[in-house]
């Protein structure tokens, strides 16, 4: 039974992680390689709210808006001008990336903090004590599946998205404001981002270096799932499950260089993924 939880849990961790990514690099087909200092942004969120002794909810209201105001000045200032030239945005946001890592080392330091885990104590489930908090995030990560989709699929905001990235002169012609479609998209990725470091942080230490360990592993589900959410925790599911397999019966580096092989033959078979043409 907690081998079962822990594949849950581990599953719904790894796409509240990805979720941001997916609206960024997915949708927009702009590689993001600052998105790690977003998940480390919203970790010293957590803790700032843990050390204003504020309620730890609050960090996931705060983390999200400092993330969507952050994104907004990022896709304002660095990534508009780089739609075209997307090598030119993969150095601008890896760099990016370092500039934030090294403002968040001037402003907490390189010493590990903790924050403040919003709910407490174990749930029982099966006759089996387990974590509340990493049971919550399961409905949260479904939450945020049915959410999302039914923005991209289900509203009109989606409509235009998909048909600025099919085609943005026509969208244009078509009076859709490409440039406001796509400072919304990144904006909302960004928040996204920042949202899971919050999210994930009771759950580990936060130092600056905490969401360079989940951009790899984020990068490869995406660039496997192709463009979808539903097509997102599906792969998230089936990589999760046997990440945690492996950390449990052979052993924990071979379970973090999991998704990783996964994605590396999922990508030599398909190219594309899982991606529909």
């Amino acid at each position: 039974m907690v081998l079962i939880l822990d594949i849950t849990t581990t599953i719904a961790m790894l796409f509240i992680v990805t979720a941001g990514l997916m609206m960024i690099f997915g949708i927009m087909k702009i590689v993001n390689f600052a998105h790690g200092a977003l998940l480390t942004m919203g970790g010293y969120a957590a803790f700032v709210v843990t050390q204003l002794g504020w309620s730890p909810w609050l960090a996931w209201p705060l983390a999200f808006a400092t993330g969507m105001i952050v994104g907004a000045i990022i896709e304002y200032l660095i990534v508009r001008p780089l739609y075209k030239r997307p090598l030119d945005a993969i150095l601008a946001t890896w760099g990016l990336g370092i500039v934030i890592g090294q403002l968040i080392i001037l402003a907490f330091g390189r010493d590990v903090k903790f924050a403040d885990v919003p709910l407490t104590g174990t749930w029982s489930l099966g006759g089996t004590d387990y974590s509340a908090y990493r049971l919550l995030l399961i409905p949260l990560a479904l939450g945020l599946c049915a959410l999302l989709t039914a923005l991209l699929n289900g509203t009109r905001f989606g409509v235009k998205t998909r048909a600025v990235i099919m085609n943005e002169e026509l969208a244009s012609g078509l009076g859709i404001h490409a440039g406001r479609i796509r400072f919304i998209t990144f904006s909302l990725g960004a928040g996204l981002g920042t949202l899971a470091g919050a999210l994930i942080s009771p759950l580990s230490s936060i130092d600056p270096n905490m969401g360079i360990t989940w951009l790899v592993s984020a990068f490869m589900l995406v660039m496997v799932s192709g463009h979808s959410m539903p097509s997102l925790i599906v792969t998230c599911a089936v990589f999760g499950a046997c990440q945690v397999i492996v950390s449990t019966y052979a052993s924990p580096v071979l379970g973090g260089l999991t998704i990783a092989v996964l994605a590396a033959l999922t990508l030599r078979i398909r190219p594309k993924g899982f991606a529909h043409d």
